[in-house]
């Protein structure tokens, strides 16, 4: 029966979309986004709005009330207000960095310690092992990754390239971590165990990681003190060190903040918390007046030194840098729980899941389904589930072991979450190290050397474990009955 109710049809009759049906949504939503980027170079978050609004009548003509429509929006859009928090207090927790004298005071010794030849790949080695202790991408890169993107732009490495080692050793350490979510999520979508799901992982990661090392090792060799202007770097020093009070008080947020991350503490109160201990110090230590530093929590530290290196440095962080980008992350999940919701994935994938026999094949759309969930949803979590959800019954008809398919989602799904511009990893990493996505994603190395790896063990069969085989036992021969006394004799 269907009823008329506020000028919306509704209807309990919800039909599954067909694979041309699932395709004109997914081809109408990514083409409003791109075509608005490259011909208009309009802002993606009215892009994506205006894609939520052209799937309303999509999902309508499949019988779904528009209230049905606007809580499968709603429902997605709700899982951005954990990440909404990070980010806000990530803003926060860098202005007050900057006043305290944190970040001054590491790029000023950085600069002093760390030999530009061999920046990049220590970016790389240090960033992978403060994730894997603390395990966080995102703690790693606003933490570590801050202190660096300032010691490379100092050295006059360009943002993008400093920004790509840090997504590369974050990201990998996050992967390689019991401590991390997304390591956990994997094996647990997939059926396996978090253990077997690291040691496999080795397989892929370790020679993407040591090949990754020797590229930034080749780019680092290009800059040395020949090309470092020092006249620039002294003149970043004098500034620092006459504008702020350097040493080891100022480090003191740091230490606070990642012994509450490698102690598991929820990540919004334990990043605030760093924050508020480098307020602190600002009014104590710095002279800051305690209306200057409330007013850098909220917009950011303002300077004009004339330096521009300095105001490139040192000009950022605040609650309303990350404003704009919460906004796109409610935008990118409510697509992404429209499409979800009305079935395009599962109508797309079922109409060749049966043909998928060898394992290459399945590597190969294991991969193409990771990065499409993860396009769609906007987040590393829905594509891990979806994938493995999706993927999942695929892999045991092929008696292949859960720990391929969570490799496979780690690999590709977790490492490119920062590739994304409309993914929290993409908007959290561009809005803290103060880099547009685009710009280091051509030097994240790690998240395109090891799914080329994962495709290569897929085509061979090479590490691609299958169960055991139960063994079938053998029918024993039925032996004959004894005659007895009370069986007649045979004629």
């Amino acid at each position: 029966m269907i009823t008329k109710r506020s000028g919306w049809l509704e209807t309990d009759r919800i039909r599954k979309p067909s694979f041309m049906y699932a395709l004109s949504m997914l081809i109408s939503s990514i083409a409003i986004v791109s075509i608005g980027i490259l011909a208009f170079d309009a802002p993606i978050q009215i892009l994506m709005l205006i894609s939520m609004l052209v799937l309303i009548p999509f999902m309508m003509g499949l019988g779904y009330s528009y209230k049905q429509v606007e809580k499968s929006m709603l429902t997605s859009m709700s899982r951005a207000l954990q990440p909404g928090l990070i980010l806000l207090t990530v803003g926060i927790l860098i202005g007050a960095w900057i006043a305290s004298g944190t970040v001054p005071t590491l790029i000023y010794y950085g600069v002093k310690a760390v030999s530009p030849e061999f920046f990049l790949v220590t970016t790389l080695i240090f960033t992978s092992v403060v994730a894997i202790f603390t395990g966080t991408s995102w703690g790693t890169v606003g933490t570590a990754g801050v202190a660096m993107m300032g010691v490379g732009t100092a050295l006059g490495i360009p943002v993008g390239v400093t920004a790509g080692a840090i997504v590369s050793g974050a990201y990998f350490g996050d992967k390689m971590s019991p401590l991390s979510d997304t390591t956990n999520l994997a094996p647990a979508v997939s059926g396996g165990e978090i253990f077997a799901h690291i040691k496999h992982m080795l397989w892929t990661a370790l020679p993407a990681y040591i090949i990754t090392a020797i590229i930034f090792t080749i780019i680092g060799l290009k800059y040395n003190a020949t090309t470092v202007d020092a006249a620039s770097i002294s003149q970043l020093t004098a500034n620092l060190n006459e504008h702020f009070k350097l040493g080891i008080v100022t480090l003191l947020p740091i230490v606070v903040l990642i012994t509450l991350l490698i102690l598991k503490k929820p990540a919004v109160p334990s990043i605030f918390i760093g924050a508020a201990v480098g307020g602190v110090i600002a009014v104590a230590y710095q002279g800051t007046s305690l209306a200057d530093t409330l007013s850098i929590f909220y917009d950011g530290y303002q300077v004009d030194s004339g330096i521009a290196m300095v105001d490139e440095l040192l000009q950022r962080g605040g609650l309303t840098s990350m404003l704009g980008l919460i906004a796109l992350f409610l935008f990118a999940l409510g697509l992404g729980g429209m499409l979800a919701e009305s079935g395009v994935l599962e109508a797309l994938i079922a109409s060749f899941a049966d043909k998928i026999q060898h394992t290459g094949t399945l590597v190969f759309v294991t991969i193409v389904v990771s990065y499409a969930t993860l396009m769609i949803g906007g987040s590393v979590y829905f594509s891990t589930v979806m994938g493995g959800t999706l993927m999942r019954p695929i892999f045991e008809r092929l008696n292949l072991k859960p720990e391929n398919l969570s490799r496979i989602l780690e690999d590709t799904g977790t490492q490119a979450a920062p590739l994304v511009p409309w993914t929290g990893g993409g908007m959290y990493t561009a809005a803290t190290l103060g880099v547009a996505t685009t710009t280091y994603l051509p030097f994240a190395f790690l998240a395109f050397i090891t799914p080329m790896i994962s495709l290569f063990y897929g085509i061979t069969g090479l590490t691609m474990t299958k169960k055991e085989q139960p063994e079938k036992k053998e029918k024993k021969p039925k032996q004959e009955k004894k005659k007895t006394a009370m069986q007649p004799l045979e004629a």
